[in-house]
């Protein structure tokens, strides 16, 4: 194709893992596209067009670049996820099918919206035709080799409408401790995380009015005090979710549940509270997984508490938070052991005080959880890390890698909402709106030293955070007097 610029993803050896990659990609002027690689077996499998959501349990090589396939991560119909569509070969090619339209209804499924279900909505790989008359955005791919080290490497067309299209997250669907189980029964209860508590667990889904909605979840899995619960139930509904099991995302559905003011928590939990700076000076890579491991449930309460408010917030939103959520569960997961069950340990609770400050406004929120809290942990993880590798720790290296990587992804999912909300008020410039949410939702310096190169992977370039300084006074009582109950008296710091 002439004139048509070529973006590199990744070297071909690099995406042997898996089959499926979830790609964002952002332009020079912010703008954000989010992808997905489909990777078909070879022919060393015994099904040439079996794709699997899991680990790759071989080392592969693929005999030409029709192997690989790229297109949007939503479904062009009604935005849904397509990172878990099926995908099948027909008369016409390989197709990918949007598992919120299937031809069959699955039995077990309550049928709420039947009409969902009634029309297949699949899309060619590579054109991105559909015999609906839709039309999904596809990208020529090639495999060639890399001038800079002779790898041979997956290049991509990059897209129309933007300049300097560069690739800000690659990451497998399936991933170590992330992915629901293949089925649970719903009557099922669970006891996989180390948990003090002695209270019998719930179902997992609830016996009684079961949620049937994405906000639904939320707020259960907000309300769900037990860890284990939490985690799982936040499995279990991100799955239902993205295979299109859920009837409704439900932000503009009416009498949609509000979220709680603070998310329900342990007795435990509640007794081993202590102010951030008593943890500073622990070395101790329990209590600092502990710590890490604390769930504050930005995710859930983000969708819950701003989509009913903003109904104009597309599926994508509700895709990049789930994901988040997901990621939650993950470190829960990987950071708490049977000899340290969550909340026998020292935790902090001081970021809930930043979002009960930024619980009235999506934009005040997107930047101070996840464009100043979770920015800083680009800043001081890269060293924890290595605090812990001399150490010879390598367990917890493995472990703040993952969590390190996560937060790279989760602070360029502010970033990109953040500078969709200033779009959506008139194109507001988002330096200037971060800036000035920053004065007035945060206390004292933004202070580094700053991770440079992984703040500007995640859109925050110095421009957002050089010489900046939050002027924000004592929290008014009226705002946090429904958490004083049950959270200590804490200053707004940086999550360290």
């Amino acid at each position: 194709m002439n004139a048509v610029r070529q973006l590199r993803i990744a070297p071909l050896k690099n995406l042997l893992s898996h089959f499926r990659f979830l790609l964002t990609l952002r332009s020079q002027e912010g703008r954000y596209h989010s992808l997905i690689l489909f990777r078909l077996s070879s022919g060393l499998d015994t099904h040439p067009f079996n794709l699997i959501n899991g680990n790759a349990s071989h080392t592969e090589s693929l005999p030409d670049n029709q192997q690989l396939y790229v297109m949007e991560a939503s479904c062009p119909h009604l935005g849904a996820d397509m990172s878990h569509a099926e995908i099948e070969e027909c008369d016409t090619g390989v197709v990918a099918v949007c598992p919120w339209h299937r031809c069959v209804l699955p039995a077990e499924l309550p049928v709420v919206f039947p009409c969902l279900y009634c029309y297949r909505y699949d899309f060619n790989l590579k054109t991105g035709k559909s015999e609906t008359g839709l039309r999904a955005c596809t990208y020529d791919v090639q495999v060639k080799s890399d001038p800079t080290d002779g790898l041979e490497t997956v290049f991509m067309q990059a897209p129309e409408g933007g300049t300097d299209w560069r690739l800000v997250e690659l990451r497998p669907v399936s991933e170590e401790f992330a992915d629901p189980p293949p089925s649970v029964a719903s009557h099922k209860t669970i006891s996989v995380i180390p948990s003090v508590s002695t209270t019998e667990l719930e179902p997992l889904v609830p016996l009684v009015d079961p949620p049937r909605t994405l906000m639904q979840w939320a707020v259960l899995i907000l309300n769900t005090p037990n860890p284990t619960l939490k985690v799982e139930r936040t499995r279990h509904a991100v799955n239902l979710f993205r295979t299109g099991k859920l009837a409704l995302i439900g932000h503009k559905s009416p009498g949609v549940p509000k979220p709680p003011d603070v998310p329900a928590r342990e007795d435990m939990f509640l007794q081993n509270t202590v102010e951030p700076r008593k943890l500073k000076n622990r070395k101790n890579h329990a209590v600092m997984l502990h710590a890490l491991a604390n769930i504050e449930q930005w995710a859930w309460d983000i969708m819950a508490r701003f989509g009913p408010t903003h109904p104009k917030l597309p599926p994508a939103f509700f895709s990049d938070f789930t994901k988040m959520a997901l990621d939650e569960a993950k470190h829960l997961l990987a950071a708490i052991s049977p000899s340290t069950p969550y909340g026998s340990m020292p935790v902090h609770a001081s970021l809930w005080e930043s979002a009960t400050v930024t619980s009235q406004s999506l934009r005040s929120r997107l930047a101070i959880i996840h464009l100043v809290h979770e920015a800083r942990g680009l800043d001081v993880n890269p060293a924890t890390i290595e605090r812990f590798r001399k150490a010879g720790d390598m367990e917890t290296v493995k472990v703040m890698e993952i969590i390190h990587t996560d937060e790279v992804t989760h602070v360029t999912s502010g970033h990109r909402w953040f500078t969709w909300v200033c779009m959506q008020e008139g194109n507001v410039d988002p330096i200037a709106a971060f800036r000035e949410e920053v004065k007035k939702g945060w206390r004292g310096d933004v202070k580094g030293p700053f991770n440079i190169e992984d703040r500007e992977k995640a859109g925050l370039t110095p421009h957002f955070y050089e010489d900046l300084k939050g002027e924000m006074g004592l929290v008014p009582k009226q705002v946090v007097n429904n958490v004083a109950d049950n959270l200590a008296t804490l200053k707004i710091g940086y999550d360290q």
